[in-house]
């Protein structure tokens, strides 16, 4: 891939926030134009991996070098208003609260400023699958002020 292709892939920092940009697909709708609620919940998802990714923290090295890695233990949503085929949304990600060994994201989904829908997302920070403290680089850099 060239520079060019890759300028803006993976979202921008604003601060402590993460905003990730996603266009609506036909796939990401039920048959009358409307996202279906449960491809929410796969864009927050990307929102939650590229807010790694933003502090130099990746899913996939995490798992293949240190058998490390973060998994949903609970998350609320709020649907407010429907998104549909087309639209541009933005992700918001942000952590409210960071812990030892898991944090809490709010996430939310906005179009022209208006929110769509918002979760709470509680992670767990697993090595080899039992919780484990985080690498005190990621806490710092998840906690850090605008």
């Amino acid at each position: 891939m060239t520079a060019s292709l890759t300028d803006g892939l993976g979202g921008r920092m604003e601060g402590v926030r993460h905003v990730l940009t996603l266009r609506i697909y036909y796939e990401d709708t039920d048959f009358s134009g409307v996202v279906y609620h449960a491809s929410y919940l796969r864009f927050m998802e990307r929102g939650r991996t590229e807010i790694l990714r933003a502090i130099d923290f990746d899913h996939r090295r995490l798992a293949e070098t240190v058998a490390e890695g973060f998994v949903v233990r609970s998350l609320t949503i709020d649907y407010l208003r429907p998104a549909r085929m087309d639209d541009v949304i933005a992700v918001t990600t942000w952590a409210e609260s960071v812990k030892a060994a898991s944090l809490t994201l709010v996430q939310t989904v906005t179009r022209d400023g208006e929110t769509l829908a918002s979760a709470r997302v509680l992670c767990a920070y697993l090595r080899e699958g039992r919780p484990a403290r985080m690498p005190a680089r990621m806490r710092e850099q998840m906690l850090r002020t605008e």
